[in-house]
């Protein structure tokens, strides 16, 4: 079942996706290399907080920090750790969520660590043309599986495979509610998306297979043929004739 929110919970909601977008735009001249990605997230998490919010994941079924912070062939939920240390032609998927006023904000963003690859730069750039894709879908009276094929279309067409492993949710009171959104799948699947609903959608997108593999540590999650990944994510609200991206 999913929820509507009234324009008020609209109004609070907003505000922990302020926070995130800010937090993003602080990243863009913080990751460079020869930073720990232990040292970003203790930037991220104080910024949080300085803001009067909490950091969504850090407690989350168990995760220890307030960022995932993925690296390279790392697709989503990296561990933040002082051994982890950015290096030139890196790319780092940062994924935080906030959470004020009883509401979350979950986002994304993938960076490039000073000069990258070729190929890396054209996965950074098809990535973030997924969401922006599957955001064009995100209004009222589609289905849920318009932004999924969107998505899906979009990593067909720059050579890319999307990630089935994970996929994006409804967010409100409760980091992760209902309904799912993958990035695959047919059109006009799916429930019917009404003015008021909040989503993460959030495309992760792989140069090489679309399969995955969770490390010992019960969280990383990597390509299985080691090749690179990024994820992009905004927290939305569906609107009449778009989406209000609040991240």
């Amino acid at each position: 079942m999913t929820i509507l929110r009234t324009e008020a919970e609209k109004d609070a909601i907003r505000e922990p996706g302020l926070i995130l977008r800010d937090v993003f735009a602080l990243l863009s001249s913080r990751i460079v290399p020869g930073v720990s990605t232990l040292e970003i997230d203790q930037l991220v998490e104080n910024f949080i907080r300085s803001r009067g919010a909490e950091p969504a994941f850090k407690g989350y079924k168990g995760y220890p920090a307030t960022i995932c912070a993925s690296v390279n062939e790392v697709v989503v939920h990296g561990i933040p750790s002082e051994k982890i240390v950015l290096a030139e032609g890196d790319i780092i998927g940062i994924d935080v969520g906030a959470k004020k006023n009883d509401f979350f904000s979950d986002g994304a963003r993938t960076y490039p660590v000073g000069k990258i690859s070729s190929t890396a730069g054209k996965l950074l750039e098809a990535t973030r043309r997924c969401l922006d894709e599957g955001l064009k879908q995100a209004v009222a009276g589609n289905r849920i599986s318009d932004i999924s094929n969107a998505v899906q279309l979009a990593a067909e067409d720059a050579g890319f495979k999307e990630v089935r492993s994970f996929v994006g949710h409804g967010i409100g009171k409760a980091l992760h509610e209902p309904p799912e959104v993958p990035n695959w799948g047919p059109k006009g699947k799916g429930p019917e998306l009404k003015e008021g609903l909040v989503l993460a959608v959030e495309p992760m997108i792989n140069v090489g297979s679309r399969d995955v593999r969770v490390l010992d540590d019960g969280w990383t999650a990597v390509t299985v043929d080691g090749m690179l990944s990024a994820h992009f994510e905004e927290t939305i609200i569906i609107g009449k004739e778009k989406a209000e991206i609040i991240t």
